[in-house]
């Protein structure tokens, strides 16, 4: 009798190890998101540079995988976020464009977002860094799914050190929905932001947690703290991209000293392209053609970086188009968190996230706007342009953090809209594209028009744009999708 209770002891405690077991690896994963901004396709080493040293995120690189066709939405910062958050196309959620410190808009309350699906799964979640999805008390982040807040509600020259415009009132440094700062050191952003992300990885140590850190640099102006002031061979530009490697280095840390790595993915990359027209202020984004504020390869296509122990495969490049729009759909899987009841453009791509064989993208084309223009698509390695005014940078790059043709330029109005009030503000020209057709292996520039020797590509192309103008709308042919919400607004 003795013997036989051993016996059901031990296979009661072998019953309970093996349940504790499987549930400690069906676990949610921890995610830490880091979104760069403004940071240029060819700024780290891992994806070319040669004068700026990024050892931290080249070592993710190597112990995680590369991805090389990694797109965002649209080539500017609220769109790009708005997509991110959401897993839609901005247009879809009534946000493109960058809002500012007169902007009446932002996130609508109805809009599902990510960290909103991770609370649901018992996340802790928090935002250190730019928001930008609306700078109204019902915009904030603590009212749509974020624990803790603390940076600035939009970009860091939307304030007294914008170049041009001279009249916007202090940039606001914000804590939870407080401004706790007005004006803040620029130079120290990354620094305080870094610390904030450690100190909430020690919080939360014990439940998943989702860190979402939108670094303010290196958008203009831009700022380096004194211990990196000079240290790289790209100018001040270089300096500060140097300071974010240290910041990725330092979270990885963290990580594993807590013991988390092991279940924590880490994906590392940026809201858009570089703004060139600041020049040695800016980034670069070859091989590719243009950068911010257009849909050129240089503006919407991104370094990207993702790191899981065991999970993602180590030391590959993935050339497999993934968009950020996928991102909710695929981080909500892992969490085990249903999808927002209201449609969404992005798709789950975890089968190439963790590199399954023969794993290809479940998008049959990826649209680019900017605005409400649906300026190009993507299908495969094609590429087509339809007719579209875009913007390219007026005369010699900026230097000295000034944009270009900052001589002739006149104060501007931070309302002034449309692309020509962009390029007046920021030192561009407007310049026109005729519909055009690119194959991105062979021209990754965007520099040979084969649309004649491929008309049957381009009539498919065409033919899927025309199915998305329905769904979202084209004002460049007066169409209004029949599937777009509105943001929220405050009258």
């Amino acid at each position: 009798m003795f013997t036989l209770l051993r016996w059901l002891v031990l296979v009661l405690s072998l019953t309970e190890f093996t349940l504790l077991a499987a549930a400690a690896n069906d676990a949610p994963p921890n995610i830490v998101l880091i979104f760069a901004d403004d940071l240029g396709y060819s700024d780290l080493g891992c994806f070319g540079a040669k004068d700026i040293r990024t050892p931290s995120i080249d070592r993710l690189a190597k112990e995680g995988t590369r991805f090389t066709s990694f797109y965002v939405s649209q080539p500017v910062c609220t769109a790009s976020r708005a997509s991110l958050m959401t897993g839609c196309y901005a247009n879809r959620v009534g946000l493109s464009g960058a809002l500012n410190h007169t902007s009446k808009v932002g996130i609508h309350a109805d809009e599902v977002l990510l960290p909103e699906l991770l609370q649901q799964r018992g996340y802790a979640t928090a935002i250190f860094g730019k928001w930008h999805l609306g700078h109204r008390p019902e915009f904030s982040p603590l009212r749509h799914g974020f624990n803790e807040f603390i940076g600035i509600p939009y970009s860091n020259d939307n304030g007294p050190l914008h170049p041009v415009v001279k009249t916007i009132p202090s940039l606001p440094w914000i804590n939870g929905e407080k401004t706790a700062e007005l004006d803040p050191d620029q130079s120290q952003f990354t620094g305080r932001l870094t610390e904030h992300a450690i100190q909430f990885l020690e919080r939360h140590r014990d439940q998943p947690f989702f860190l979402y850190l939108p670094h303010i640099m290196p958008h203009v102006p831009i700022f380096a703290s004194q211990k990196y002031k000079g240290c790289s061979a790209r100018g001040v530009y270089g300096d500060v991209v140097e300071e974010l490697d240290q910041s990725v280095g330092t979270i990885i840390g963290a990580l594993k000293w807590l013991g988390l790595e092991d279940n924590t993915l880490v994906i590392f990359t940026s809201d858009n392209g570089p703004f060139l027209s600041y020049g040695e202020h800016a980034g670069t984004a070859k091989p590719f053609r243009e950068g911010k504020l257009t849909t050129f390869e240089g503006g919407v296509r991104t370094p990207c970086v993702m790191w899981w122990p065991k999970k993602i495969p180590a030391g590959r490049t993935c050339d497999e188009p993934v968009a950020s729009i996928d991102l909710l759909p695929t981080l909500a899987k892992l969490a085990g968190s249903p999808l927002p009841k209201k449609p969404i453009d992005g798709l789950d791509v975890w089968p190439i996230l963790s590199g399954q064989p023969d794993a290809r993208t479940p998008h049959e084309s990826l649209l680019f706007y900017s605005g409400d223009d649906l300026q190009a698509i993507r299908g495969g390695d094609w590429k087509l342009h339809f007719t579209h005014d875009y913007l390219t940078v007026s005369g010699p790059p900026g230097r000295g953090g000034k944009p270009a043709n900052f001589e002739n330029m006149k104060p501007k109005s931070i309302e002034e809209s449309g692309i020509r009030g962009i390029a007046s503000r920021h030192g561009y020209e407007v310049r026109r594209i005729e519909q055009s057709l690119f194959n991105l292996k062979d021209d990754p520039g965007e520099s040979r028009d084969v649309a004649k020797q491929h008309r049957q590509v381009v009539r498919r192309l065409e033919s899927l744009a025309e199915k998305a103008r329905a769904d979202l709308g084209d004002s460049l042919t007066n169409r209004r999708g029949n599937r777009v919400r509105t943001a929220g607004r405050v009258d």
